[in-house]
């Protein structure tokens, strides 16, 4: 299989990550922190020098300029028809949240266990208060979840929440084709798509009437944090108890009235003052792709490339616990998001191992995650491979023993 690379020179995008380039030579967890590109550095100062010049004004300015531009970007790259029904704020918690106050009494919920900290927490939370009945399916076996869920997700809940691509392994929910559209019409849909967002090639269009989709800049987007965002059906009249002055904007100089009021638009899940910056930097960010002719599609298509070429390299190695009959993936192959998960008792070992060899990945409980984006090539994977192959001779013999002993994989 090494053969099909042979000779593929992948065109190099490292010149536009020189800055961080130069401080994490070795990064491999663009999925954890997606390393900032060069143009956000110009962007993020132009935000100052916005603030300074404009003042009280500013606030014209972002919601005229610089929000309509990244809700026009994020309807781009999802295919969304309404940019105005995208709503921004600083972490999808604020969204989480939001959405969980716009019920009344006690709120049923469908969930996976495989949901990212922030939302598990959260409803963690809300049960011990009584106010949430959750059923929370687990994702493995992965070869029957497909079919558990859809099952599930027909009976009647108030709100069914679900990742896109989940944290912890890379594999998919099902897809939305399969289940969505069998949902009682009052359930609210939301679904978390952080890990797809700007990495795999993702069309709503089908589904911008029917769910809650949120992601942000932090990962993919490679924007950095304060600029999350949702898309909300064009039809909702949800009005969730959670808001802020940002809800209503075009009517802060109306008589107020006894029923508060909400925008029309996406706005009607917004909280209040935040920081904007963000918006500059995914503004600048989605402007660099266009420039290099970069969309989804294909930096999907690249990163896949250095994907399975790490994952033949690590064939050729067999690391133990690094082999890659330990890699979490499902009945069709690796799985389509842009970072392997490796399944090992010693992850948080492997990890800090690592990183004091100055390579970058991360670890979840007893997940061990790389992370691939554009600003890697096959040279870097040549050189993480021959790293990982020195570093495991001299302090794999413990590891390699133990897992030897419990017959795991052939050494």
């Amino acid at each position: 299989m090494l053969s099909l690379f042979r000779g593929d020179h992948l065109k190099s995008y490292k010149h536009l990550y020189s800055e961080s380039l130069k401080h994490n030579e070795m990064h491999f967890a663009a999925h954890s922190h997606h390393p900032w590109p060069d143009c956000t550095l110009q962007a993020h100062i132009q935000y100052w020098k916005d603030s300074a010049k404009y003042l009280d004004g500013k606030w014209d300015r972002i919601f005229s300029e610089t929000v309509p531009q990244t809700q026009k970007y994020i309807a781009e790259v999802l295919n969304l028809s309404n940019p105005e029904m995208i709503a921004i704020a600083p972490n999808t918690h604020e969204f989480v949240t939001r959405l969980f106050s716009c019920f009344e009494g006690k709120i049923k919920v469908l969930t996976t266990d495989s949901e990212f900290h922030s939302f598990r927490r959260q409803l963690q939370r809300l049960i011990e208060a009584k106010i949430v009945d959750a059923t929370v399916i687990p994702v493995e076996p992965y070869d029957t979840f497909e079919k558990r869920w859809r099952i599930e997700a027909q009976n009647n809940y108030d709100m069914i929440f679900t990742s896109q691509v989940f944290f912890n392994s890379g594999l998919a929910c099902p897809d939305l084709n399969d289940w969505v559209f069998s949902v009682s019409e009052s359930t609210m849909i939301v679904v978390d798509g952080y890990h797809a967002f700007c990495a795999i090639p993702t069309d709503l269009k089908k589904f911008e009437d029917r769910i809650f989709y949120i992601a942000g800049g932090y990962k993919y987007a490679q924007s950095g944090e304060g600029v999350c965002f949702m898309s909300i059906p064009k039809t909702s009249e949800a009005r969730p108890m959670n808001t802020g002055w940002f809800a209503s904007f075009e009517t802060l100089n109306q008589t107020s009235s006894e029923i508060v009021q909400y925008s029309n638009s996406g706005m009607r899940f917004s909280g209040s003052t935040f920081d904007a910056s963000g918006c500059y930097r995914f503004n600048s960010v989605m402007e660099n792709l266009k420039k290099e002719k970069l969309d989804t599609t294909a930096i999907h298509i690249r990163v896949n490339e250095i994907k399975k070429y790490f994952v033949e390299k690590l064939n050729a190695l067999s690391l133990n616990e690094l082999h890659t009959k330990n890699i979490v993936r499902d009945a069709e192959g690796l799985p389509e998001s842009h970072f392997l998960t490796f399944k090992t008792s010693q992850a948080n070992h492997i990890e800090e191992m690592l990183r004091k060899n100055q390579i970058t990945v991360d670890s979840r409980g007893d997940r061990l995650r790389f992370g691939f984006g554009i600003y890697h090539d096959l040279q870097d994977i040549d050189l993480l491979t021959k790293e990982l192959s020195q570093i495991f001779k001299k302090t794999d013999s413990r590891l390699s023993s133990d897992y030897a002993a419990r017959g795991e994989v052939e050494l």
